[in-house]
């Protein structure tokens, strides 16, 4: 049976935000720890360890469109409850994980569950979902999963308390044991389907989003400012340690900042963005990166001593202000904008432009960091600004209801509980 409901009942919001919370506290565990994760586990040397990562994670963006097929076909609903479950097949399976081999089909197990959950997730709240509600269900996802990122992260930290192996293996159980629970909270909300019959005239598969114009725009525009978001894990540590002369341990303290605000202000920041054109404030979220971008090349030559932290944190709340303003309109266009019967392929393709941009990221702020500060923070700049354009520049072309949704100043702020 498929639900139509533009309002998804109490129990279903629950319960999907339940599976968001849960997912989210694993990537907390495990994104700490990957490497030394799966060097306790399995033995390999870290280089190896290294070159498999990437190989699998290279074959997983390669079954992306794969992904978008089965869930046009199947609903998100069913895709994202078989990719928990591969996560947690794949985490359980690790410290049996006797040979190379073995290693990297565990790790591409564990990559095209990790890349297949984003797009199958976004497909089901659309699913079940509209306008506004789906606008809300978007930014309680995001907003939670930064709350179980951080969650996990203080659990990486205890079980690296533990002495030998016994800390890994008892991660392996944990991030088994919660992807399992996400797969069985996901398997409890009711059924729906996004299969919706396709339109007259309408091309078939990815013929149709190669065809659209629009939905490329956006799509670009995404590539380009999700360097943004890539900055804080890659260039930022070293910049703030290097540059600016913090002490390691307190370099986090910006990541730790960031996940507390997001996490606290995603949902209301997201009712104030989405009341105008989600164009519009994703544009003005990566002007504000691109302000943060400026605030941070300026740090090393205006503080320094005492005063370098709170000049840190104070430019941390800035970026993150870039990020809470951008994140829930861009990702409201990207669902909005893809027809119910290719919803999946359409956001499976959207979803590589995370994960390109994640993929070159490394090479390309690796590249930045030696070049100098400036040359950093300008291109980073460039890049966030250039997407910026080309979303005002796409809003000319996009659908009215892609734009804007005219309930989201009217209709009723209800809570997810």
């Amino acid at each position: 049976m498929r639900s139509t409901s533009a309002e998804p009942g109490v129990r279903t919001r629950r319960r999907l935000v339940a599976a968001s919370l849960v997912s989210s506290i694993g990537d907390g565990i495990y994104v700490p720890l990957t490497m030394l994760f799966i060097h306790s586990l399995t033995s390999l040397s870290l280089t190896s360890i290294g070159a498999g990562l990437t190989v699998a994670g290279l074959c997983a963006l390669a079954f992306m469109p794969v992904t978008g097929v089965l869930i046009d076909r199947f609903g998100g609903r069913r895709v994202l409850i078989v990719a928990l479950a591969l996560r947690a097949a794949g985490f359980a399976a690790y410290p049996f994980a006797g040979s190379y081999p073995a290693f990297l089909a565990i790790a591409l197990v564990v990559a095209v569950g990790m890349w297949a959950s984003s797009p199958s997730q976004h497909a089901l709240i659309g699913e079940i979902a509209e306008g506004a509600e789906r606008d809300r269900l978007l930014a309680w996802d995001r907003s939670l999963r930064n709350a179980g990122m951080g969650c996990g992260s203080l659990a990486a930290a205890g079980l690296l308390a533990w002495n030998g192996s016994a800390g890994f293996i008892g991660a392996a159980v944990a991030l088994a044991t919660v992807f399992a629970l996400g797969a069985v909270l996901v398997a409890r909300i009711s059924a729906v389907h996004g299969g919706d019959r396709r339109p007259e005239g309408a091309r078939d598969g990815y013929r149709q989003v190669l065809a659209d114009r629009p939905y490329l725009l956006i799509t670009a525009a995404n590539f380009l400012i999700a360097f943004g978001y890539t900055t804080q894990a890659i260039a930022l540590p070293v910049f703030l340690t290097r540059d600016v002369g913090l002490p390691d341990a307190l370099a986090g303290a910006v990541f730790a900042v960031n996940t507390v605000l997001v996490a606290a202000l995603g949902v209301p920041t997201a009712r104030l963005a989405l009341r105008g054109r989600r164009t519009r404030a994703a544009a003005l979220g990566a002007v504000i990166f691109a302000l943060s971008f400026a605030a941070f090349a300026a740090l090393p030559h205006l503080i320094s001593g005492a005063d370098a932290l709170v000049a840190v944190l104070a430019v941390a709340v800035l970026y993150t202000a870039g990020e809470l303003v951008h994140s829930a309109p861009s990702q409201g266009l990207s669902v909005q904008a893809a027809p119910a019967h290719l919803r999946g392929r359409y956001l499976s393709s959207y979803q590589l432009s995370w994960s390109v941009c994640r993929t070159t990221a490394p090479v390309l702020l690796g590249f930045l960091l030696d070049a100098g500060q400036w040359q950093l923070w300008t291109v980073l700049a460039l890049l966030v600004l250039t997407g910026a354009a080309v979303l005002l520049y796409a809003e000319r072309v996009l659908p009215a209801h892609v734009i804007s949704t005219p309930e989201a100043t009217t209709a009723p702020q209800e809570a997810v509980a």
